[in-house]
């Protein structure tokens, strides 16, 4: 009996961690605050490998009042591959950053730029957030996960709770480069 429990032991061992692609959204107000922002983020994170077009956010305007209106929005993916269990020190980093180059303004510290950090695994996008919700998973330091979209069948597929920018066919082609790029480097 001891035996067979080894057996079983064995195959429940933990096992590290595969890299992974890091990714981030980065909003801000005009292009050359977005250029700032990835010029900084690279300075943290080492240079993006692909970027998709800039569009402009028009998803929600729960932003506009800290950022003003006419915000634009791109997606990069970073050259240097990451650990997951990393996702929450980048998180505070992306905080920090999005802190250093906020103004204030009106006697209140409005943001430049808007940066979610997350990752490209093979089977899923995570972003990092530090809002708790009932499908969000805590990951340390005040940081929670969330799995984005979830690859199935060949194809990204958005979730219940995926935000209406990562549903768009912008997105979703961006997310499947960045995954190609991750498969062929495995």
């Amino acid at each position: 009996m001891v035996e067979g429990l080894q057996a079983s032991w064995d195959m429940a061992k933990p096992g590290l961690s595969k890299p992974v692609v890091l990714v981030a959204g980065i909003m801000a107000r005009d292009r050359e605050i977005l250029k700032e922002a990835k010029v900084e983020l690279s300075l943290l994170f080492g240079p993006t490998a692909l970027e998709s077009p800039v569009f402009p956010f028009r998803f929600t305007r729960y932003y506009e009042e800290e950022m003003g209106p006419g915000l634009i929005k791109q997606f990069v993916a970073f050259r240097r591959p990451v650990r997951p269990e990393d996702l929450a020190s980048i998180k505070l980093a992306t905080n920090a950053l999005e802190l250093s180059t906020a103004t204030r303004e009106g006697g209140k510290l409005r943001r430049r730029v808007n940066v979610d950090p997350g990752y490209v695994a093979p089977s899923r996008l995570v972003l990092a957030t530090t809002k708790d919700y009932s499908h969000r998973i805590y990951i340390g330091n005040g940081i929670y996960a969330e799995v984005t979209l979830i690859f199935r069948k060949g194809t990204w597929t958005p979730l219940d709770w995926t935000y209406p920018d990562y549903r768009t066919e912008l997105a979703l082609d961006f997310f499947l480069r960045v995954r190609e790029v991750l498969v062929q480097s495995l």
